[in-house]
Formats: C-alpha cells, sequence, structure tokens
C-alpha cells in the first residue's frame, strides 16, 4: 500500500477534507456528490478523505467552528470539571456557560455552548469517517487489501466518535453510510417504541472490524493499528460491564501489542514523558491525538493543527501564559497523600485537614506520592524550567485554589519549537504540539487490574497496579528544587533536593488476597485516578462505577459539601446537586433536538432530568 501522507496534518491537507465534507451544526449534512466525481475516488483522494476524519480526533479544525474548548480531545470540561478533579477556572463571569455543566444545573431550557461544540464535533468526525467508506466503494483503482484498510480505519474513527457520543450523551443516535437524507433531515432517531436505541453493537461491530483487519504496524505515527482497535474494544466492552470480554483483548493487548511503529508497549521508565512534546508517540502511546505547530495551519485561524482544544488551560500570566483554567481541585490533590508505608488513604481520610501546600494553616507534613508534582503545580515548586510558582500564577485565587494544571503544558526551553509562533490570534504561546493521550499503556494496564479484581484474580490485579505504582517511584522521574529541567528528558538535575516529602511504594504481596476484592477494586480506582488525574477520565469513570448504585452522586455531593468551605465558586454555588440517574450523562443540546424535529417528526428525544 502506497502512503504518502503524515498524520501531523499540513494546512492544505486539512483544507481538502473541509472542502470535501464542510458541516453544518445539525446532523442533516448533505452528502457533495459532485466532489465524488473529480478525483476523490482515487487513492490518494480516499486518503485524503482519511486523514480528514482523523482530523476531528482534536475537536477542532472544524468549519466556522471557534475556540471549541468543549471539544478539546482531552474532555478536560467533562472528565476534569464536572466532577471533582478540577474547577474551571479563571473568574466566573469568564466562559460562565461551563458552571451549568459543572454544578450539574443544565436544564433543557438552557444551552450550552460546550455540549453544541461537543455534539457538531463529534458528528462531522462520523460524516467524514463515513465519507471514506462511501467513497472508496465507488473506486475502479483501489485495491482490495487498500480498501480492507481504509474501511478499517474509518470504522475505527467512526467507533471511537460515537463511544465519545455515548460517553457523554448516552443516547447518541448511530449514523452509517447507508443512512439516507430526506429533504434537510435524518431519520436517525435515538428513541423508538417507547425506548432509547443501544447503539453498543454498532459501536462494537466497527471496533472489531478494525482490530481483526488493521495491521500490527502502520507507516506514520498516530496511525491506528489493530492493537489500539483491539484495546478501545475492551474499553468498549469494560463500558457494558462485560469484564471477561474485555480482559481477553486486554491480555493480548498487554503481552503483544506494539505501537503503530513496532515498538513493544510498555510504561515510560519517567512519568512526565507521556505529557512532553519531544518525547510523544512513545512505547505508552497506545492511541493520541496527533498535534503540530508551526507547519501552516494557524496563520488564518485561531486553531490549526496544535493542541487548541486546550490552550485556556495554563498558569494564568506565567510559565506559557494564559488563561488560568482548568485548575486543579483541593480534592484531587489531598488524594495524593499517601500514609507511613507510601500507599494511598483508601478510607478517604485524604480529604480531612491539614491539607497539602495549604497557604494559611499549618500544611500536611506526611508523605505524597511524587505524581502530585507533575499533575499539578504547586506554589514553590518549579514548572518546568519557567521558574517558582507563587500566587501570582493563579488568576483567582478565592475562586481557583492555589493551584496550576501542568499535564497540558511545555517547557519554556522548547517554546517556539513545540509551541506556535503563527497564530494570528491572541494565543500564539498556547497552540503547543503535546499530544493527547487517548489511550495510554498504563490506562491498558489499569482496565486489565479491574478486570482481573471482577474476576477475583486478585494477585494478578495486585500485579498490574503495582507495575504502575513501581513507574512512580523511579527517582529519576521525580521534581527536584534548585535543579535545571532536562526538557529533551523531562529530568531535573542534580537531584539533590525533591521538591516534596515524596513516598510512593507497591502494595506489599498479597495485600489485594488478605484484604477482599472490595479492598482491591478500590485500590485500582483510587490509582486510575492517581495515574490519570487531569487526563479527562474522572467524570467517565465514576460514572463507569456507578452502573446505577448511585456512588458518583454520593461522591460528588460529599465533594461539594467539603469544596464549599474551601473555594469562592463552591461558595456560591453550595446548593449545587448531582441528581442521580440524571446527571451521569449531560443534556443533548436543545438546538440539535429543535432541528432534528422542525418537521414535526420526532427523531430526538431528551435525556431524563433535563426535559
Amino acid at each position: 500500500m502506497s502512503k504518502f501522507f503524515k498524520w501531523i496534518v499540513p494546512a492544505s491537507m486539512v483544507l481538502l477534507a473541509v472542502i470535501v465534507y464542510a458541516c453544518s451544526q445539525k446532523l442533516n449534512l448533505q452528502p457533495q456528490g459532485s466532489l465524488i466525481q473529480s478525483n476523490v475516488t482515487n487513492n490518494s483522494g480516499v486518503q485524503g478523505l482519511l486523514i480528514g476524519a482523523y482530523t476531528l480526533l482534536s475537536g477542532e479544525d472544524d468549519p466556522g467552528q471557534n475556540l471549541g474548548n468543549g471539544s478539546a480531545a482531552s474532555n478536560y470540561v467533562y472528565g476534569n470539571g464536572c466532577a471533582d478533579d478540577a474547577y474551571k477556572g479563571s473568574t466566573p463571569s469568564d466562559q460562565a456557560d461551563a458552571i451549568p455543566l459543572m454544578t450539574w444545573s443544565l436544564a433543557e431550557s438552557g444551552t450550552s455552548s460546550y455540549l453544541d461544540e461537543k455534539w457538531v464535533a463529534l458528528y462531522n468526525g462520523i460524516q467524514r469517517s463515513n465519507d471514506v467508506i462511501r467513497t472508496l466503494r465507488l473506486s475502479p483503482t483501489i485495491s482490495p487489501a487498500d480498501t480492507v484498510e481504509y474501511e478499517a480505519e474509518a470504522r475505527f474513527l467512526r467507533g471511537y466518535y460515537h463511544f465519545e457520543g455515548v460517553k457523554i450523551f448516552k443516547n447518541f443516535p448511530w449514523v452509517n453510510e447507508f443512512i439516507q437524507y430526506a429533504s434537510n433531515n435524518l431519520d436517525v432517531p435515538n428513541y423508538v417504541n417507547g425506548s432509547y436505541i443501544n447503539i453498543w453493537p454498532d459501536i462494537v461491530a466497527d471496533l472489531s472490524y478494525a482490530a481483526n483487519n488493521l495491521p500490527g504496524t502502520q507507516p506514520n505515527k498516530g496511525q491506528v493499528n489493530k492493537w489500539a482497535a483491539m484495546a478501545f474494544l475492551a474499553k468498549a466492552y469494560m463500558y457494558q460491564h462485560e469484564y471477561d470480554s474485555a480482559l481477553t483483548l486486554l491480555t493480548q493487548v498487554i503481552t503483544q501489542g506494539t505501537t503503530a511503529q513496532g515498538t513493544p508497549y510498555a510504561l515510560e521508565p519517567i512519568y512526565e514523558s507521556n505529557f512532553n512534546p519531544a518525547q510523544k508517540n512513545g512505547s505508552e502511546s497506545v492511541f493520541a491525538c496527533q498535534a503540530s505547530v508551526n507547519d501552516g495551519s494557524s496563520t488564518a485561524t485561531n486553531g490549526g493543527d496544535g493542541d487548541t482544544g486546550d490552550e485556556l488551560n495554563f498558569p494564568y500570566n506565567n510559565g506559557p501564559g494564559c488563561c488560568g483554567f482548568n485548575n486543579p481541585s483541593w480534592n484531587l490533590v489531598q488524594a495524593f497523600k499517601t500514609d507511613a508505608n507510601g500507599l494511598p488513604l483508601l478510607d478517604g481520610s485524604y480529604n480531612n485537614n491539614p491539607l497539602i501546600s495549604d497557604p494559611v494553616e499549618t500544611p500536611w507534613a506526611g508523605t505524597i506520592d511524587p505524581r502530585l508534582d507533575w499533575v499539578a503545580g504547586r506554589p514553590g515548586e518549579p514548572y518546568f524550567d519557567w521558574g517558582t510558582i507563587d500566587s501570582t500564577w493563579v488568576r483567582d485565587l478565592e475562586d481557583d485554589g492555589p493551584f496550576v494544571p501542568k499535564k497540558n503544558a511545555y517547557a519554556k526551553s522548547q517554546q517556539g519549537t513545540y509551541s506556535s509562533t503563527e497564530t494570528v490570534f491572541w494565543g500564539a504561546a498556547e497552540d503547543d504540539a503535546n499530544n493527547v493521550n487517548l489511550c495510554r499503556f498504563a490506562d491498558v494496564i489499569l482496565w486489565a487490574a479491574e478486570c482481573e479484581a471482577q474476576a477475583n484474580n486478585l494477585d494478578q490485579a495486585e500485579t498490574y497496579v503495582n507495575m504502575i505504582r513501581a513507574r512512580a517511584a523511579n527517582p529519576n522521574g521525580f521534581v527536584y528544587l534548585n535543579a535545571t529541567y532536562n526538557a529533551s528528558t523531562s529530568t531535573y538535575l542534580p537531584q539533590t533536593t525533591p521538591g516534596g516529602n515524596y513516598a510512593v511504594n507497591p502494595y506489599p504481596a498479597g495485600a489485594f488476597s488478605a484484604q477482599g476484592q472490595a479492598y482491591a477494586i478500590s485500590a485500582i480506582q483510587m490509582e486510575r485516578r492517581l495515574e490519570l488525574g487531569m487526563e479527562g477520565h474522572r467524570f467517565f469513570d465514576l460514572a463507569r462505577w456507578d452502573n446505577g448504585t448511585g456512588t458518583m452522586a454520593a461522591t460528588l455531593n460529599a465533594y461539594v459539601g467539603v469544596e464549599k468551605n474551601r473555594t469562592g465558586f463552591w461558595r456560591v454555588n453550595n446548593t449545587a446537586v448531582f441528581t442521580k440517574g440524571v446527571n451521569e450523562n449531560f443534556a443533548i443540546p436543545l438546538n440539535e433536538i429543535q432541528a432534528e424535529n422542525a418537521t414535526g417528526k420526532v427523531y430526538l428525544v431528551q435525556n431524563p432530568g433535563y426535559q
């Protein structure tokens, strides 16, 4: 197969994808048949369409969409801010549309630009994936092998975008390449004969096709291979609580899987290497949204090929500069406390006073997990090579707390190389080349641990968790004071004075078996929070673990009960209530419902509790 393209997409290829299927803010997108008649059906034309489908992984570069923070690949608004990992940040009036989401108070009568942006980005990605499948079937020149390859990639992407839609909206209509267009409306309901339509079988079918037909290696970084497809298929099973099916796949991914370039999957020795643009696409990258800068893509828009979805999520006027959103919460920071044995405080006492880095009272003097200082920037700690964090790094201390986001940032020595120098918008420094990890190997290992625990294979579950904790304990990956940061290796020298009283150890051999299944599952869930903090997973993990039990409501309502005594944001919003059976998912955007039901026939029905 001859593949000429790179997956860090130059502006010309993005433009091709935009021209081929420019989309409106509705589900009803009319295919442009005239373009199919003009060399789009050859090999390079279908490859161009496929690049366009990949491009929407970022949630950006969408026709007519500006600053799509709600559609960011990281899902930081939903996964962090709508859970207990992060505050909105900035000031209350800035991006206020996020507040009803984060306080679980959005009613159908309200609208949210964030939800609109995500819905539009996902369906544009779905349509572009379908365009590939439709078009390659019309080609007289594409080989059978290439036809299977292109369809497998397109179906993976289509399955991924629908998966994201189900995670966020739950009752998300399935749109495949056979959908018939009638006038200006799509006959694509999400509700028939008194029941919402379950699209999980369709998602599983797409991801299965991809896993069965993609090669193990690919010529381009960021291109999906069979192992990445298998990992997401396992994730789809986990969301349906089919742990046995998930574990079979995860075991294969762990023991045999490789990156698209053929490197066997492995945990990076240094935790921060996963979030360093100079080290992206390493052994831990299962599938990532590729980002690039200074490639001509940002000269006429505020988007481009960089990580623009997170461009507001930097310390305020320090470090990379602007805009003070997505600040780590007190609750998240407290979770990194460790006991005398270097283990997490699984009984919930971590959230008690004293507080880590308390600016007023005597702070916590005990030990902490060293991953904290890569997940959150703390006062008195170095922020890579930008300097030492102080109160001026936070836009609104009263509302935002003293911590700043860090995982999406880059070092000062990388500025201009891994950050944009070309955008015409105000945010040049914020448009960066840091990939967004959509799935990394640590995630796969912890899924496998969860499946093993569900099967009561507690020793194997413990082994997987300890793999993650052993990497966290590597002193070469700690933050150090009075040291020089090496941005090419994510390390500090000299390693003389650690940034905190660090202590993280593996669970003692046999601890999970001795303590029992409930203890093991609690430990795994805590490990996911520590390892994946601020990566957009927390809300969705809580929802998946809840499974109708009400544990998510209990967790987040307890969070508000404590946070209202810690930050101005939660003092103002202290009556916020997370409602069981409603807020585990988000409202379908009202303008989408109105557009789809405009003819009087009902195609979209709002989620329960939002009517």
